[in-house]
């Protein structure tokens, strides 16, 4: 079974407008509503590639009641824990660019992380644990670490997409799957990353902390997959970019999906690029149809060193 981790879930409002103005009345064109979370949105894709998941985590309040309905009825199974106070509400601004104003969202109390750490303790060596996102103020700094040690023990495989201080000190318990994007991979180095000789000679130092599949996103660049001594590059189909929010998470659901089908390592990167690049095509998370109709449009070449 794989499970997904959102520690501070959402539910994400999203308006297009033509502009917006500071200070002044704004109205939208079109509003949409979801359940937001790079953990639910990976879940949400699985389920639409036809993979089951458990989506884990945190919802409280009306809000929270909204999560765990809307995703019922896409059939996606949760098992989120209910905290006292209301699962936040993230607005997010469509124009020539994209704004976003998150919200806190609720108090964990130690009780409720616990009782996500006794869930973890459950699982086997044949369960896949994704953490994505961040964590949230109430709890632990170390909470990942927490989380890694006890799913390590058990022999489960982690993927992890989150920032550095979320990162680092997990890697002491090699990450079965890590999908940084090029920023992110130059601000673990303090460098930045603008080519994709960078990324491949940055990406390789990553790898080599014990990760066992390593996908580094670069948006119209492509993207890159480290595992052991080979690199693989998928190209950026052409298309019309609506908002990236969430196209990192379908990358990763693309990848899990494939894999937990047995597919070729090319072809799992294959579909994590289609699914990548549909959703940041899309308003919302991509369809099944959407990510299968970029599928021959992405090209896997493995890079050789001469």
């Amino acid at each position: 079974m794989i499970y997904t981790v959102t520690l501070n879930p959402s539910v994400d409002y999203l308006m297009e407008m033509d502009q917006l103005l500071e200070g002044s009345l704004n109205r939208s064109r079109t509003e949409n509503y979801f359940p937001g979370g790079k953990g639910i949105n990976v879940s949400r894709i699985l389920r639409r590639l036809d993979t089951e998941s458990t989506a884990l985590g945190f919802t409280g309040g009306f809000t929270g009641e909204f999560i765990k309905e809307f995703l019922r009825k896409e059939g996606v199974k949760t098992k989120f824990a209910n905290v006292n106070g209301t699962s936040r509400i993230n607005v997010k601004v469509l124009t020539d660019t994209e704004t976003e104003l998150n919200a806190n969202g609720p108090v964990i109390e130690r009780e409720d992380t616990e009782g996500l750490l006794s869930m973890i303790n459950e699982m086997t060596s044949s369960d896949i644990l994704v953490f994505a996102g961040s964590v949230p103020s109430s709890m632990p700094n170390d909470f990942y670490r927490q989380m890694s040690q006890i799913a390590s023990e058990k022999g489960v495989k982690l993927v992890i997409d989150a920032e550095k201080k979320l990162l680092q000190p997990v890697l002491e318990y090699h990450p079965f799957l890590l999908k940084p994007n090029h920023h992110e991979l130059g601000d673990f180095y303090g460098v930045k990353i603008e080519s994709v000789e960078d990324a491949v000679h940055y990406g390789k130092k990553l790898l080599s902390e014990g990760v066992s599949y390593l996908i580094v996103s670069m948006a119209e660049k492509g993207a890159l997959l480290f595992h052991e001594d080979r690199v693989f590059y998928a190209n950026s189909p052409k298309g019309t970019l609506i908002s990236s929010v969430g196209a990192g998470d379908s990358m990763v659901a693309g990848f899990l999906s494939a894999v937990s089908k047995n597919l070729p390592i090319e072809e799992a990167f294959r579909w994590g690029a289609a699914a990548g690049t549909a959703t940041a095509f899309s308003m919302g998370l991509a369809d099944e149809q959407d990510i299968k109709s970029l599928l021959d449009q992405i090209e896997i070449k493995e890079l050789i060193e001469e």
